[in-house]
């Protein structure tokens, strides 16, 4: 195999484009300056999101393709918190010139199979290549609205249920399996970690290669959702982020929460919806606490200020 540097940028798109999903909105796509999309609605949701080799993810753990995958899955989990259909992803890619070209076409046929697998219809319209000493993939994803209101975070009302749709602690305790047992002398192995993905399929492909209910951002919005987001922090700090926007208080339920790692795991990009209390919830929602007058979040009545979840600047230490 030839790496991209040795390749050059025209042969390396060459080689990408056939891969890429193709959006079922798109008017122009790639090959152009940019894209044009229809916009039905005529709004658009637009949200965007970048990973770097390092604080996001690890090449000795994640296989190009699931790289493609996470990337869009992270994506497109937020456009379906706002209660929209994903349409649109743009892809830019910065990488070092010595790697392989295998590892950018993995990489699009992951993008592919997250798009087919979670959001048909949606597809790759354009991005963007260039070099970095440090691995770097920045996804923009579109989304359709149908005629609906978007779901904000500052809707919540004293009487709504609280409900989530997803795990909430599969993915942290992928990454902690992959911490704890991924690892010679503190440094990520490949071969450690496709043997715990064999022994713990759920818990590493969850963050590695999550699949978030996106469906269910749209089944929300219908059933008529006061609020929502999607869980990528920890549900402890992203209920808090309702809270505060809405004005009020969430109170969770411990039992219905579950493990402690489903108050502070991040990354897993489940679906936190406040409705009214005489709402149906849509299938695949739990609920799972209660939104009262006041502020912050309880815990079975308690107040809840344990540091948890992640924060880009305050939790990376350059070895996570």
């Amino acid at each position: 195999m030839a790496t991209l540097g040795e390749l050059g940028e025209a042969a390396v798109l060459s080689r990408i484009f056939p891969r890429l999903p193709a959006a079922a909105t798109t008017l122009v796509g790639p090959g152009d300056d940019a894209a044009v999309l229809r916009a039905p609605d005529g709004r658009f949701v637009v949200t965007t999101d970048t990973m770097i080799e390092g604080p996001d993810f690890r090449m000795a753990w994640s296989t190009p393709h699931d790289l493609g995958w996470k990337a869009a899955a992270t994506n497109l989990a937020d456009v379906a918190a706002m209660g929209a259909v994903p349409t649109a992803l743009v892809v830019a890619i910065a990488a070092p010139p010595e790697t392989d070209i295998s590892v950018l076409e993995g990489l699009a046929d992951g993008l592919r199979g997250a798009c087919e697998a979670m959001a048909p219809g949606c597809g790759v319209v354009g991005g963007d290549l260039s070099s970095s000493s440090v691995f770097t993939i920045a996804v923009t994803a579109f989304g359709d609205l149908q005629g609906r209101a978007p779901v904000l975070r500052s809707g919540a009302r004293p009487g709504d249920v609280l409900a989530v749709s997803g795990p909430l602690d599969l993915a942290a305790r992928g990454l902690a399996l992959l911490f704890e047992r991924g690892v010679v002398d503190g440094i990520p192995d490949a071969e450690l970690a496709a043997a715990l993905r064999g022994e713990f399929p759920d818990e590493v492909d969850a963050q590695l290669a999550p699949t978030p209910p996106l469906a269910d951002g749209r089944a929300a919005a219908l059933a008529g959702a006061t609020a929502m987001l999607d869980v990528s922090d920890g549900l402890a700090i992203d209920a808090r982020r309702i809270a505060d926007a809405s004005g009020v208080q969430l109170d969770l339920d411990s039992a219905a929460v579950g493990s402690a790692a489903s108050l502070t795991g991040g990354e897993a990009h489940a679906l936190l919806a406040t409705f009214p209390a005489d709402a149906a919830l849509p299938s695949g929602f739990r609920a799972i606490g209660r939104v009262e007058a006041g502020r912050g979040v309880t815990v079975d009545g308690q107040p809840y200020d344990e540091r948890g979840g992640w924060d880009p600047y305050s939790d990376w230490d350059g070895d996570r």
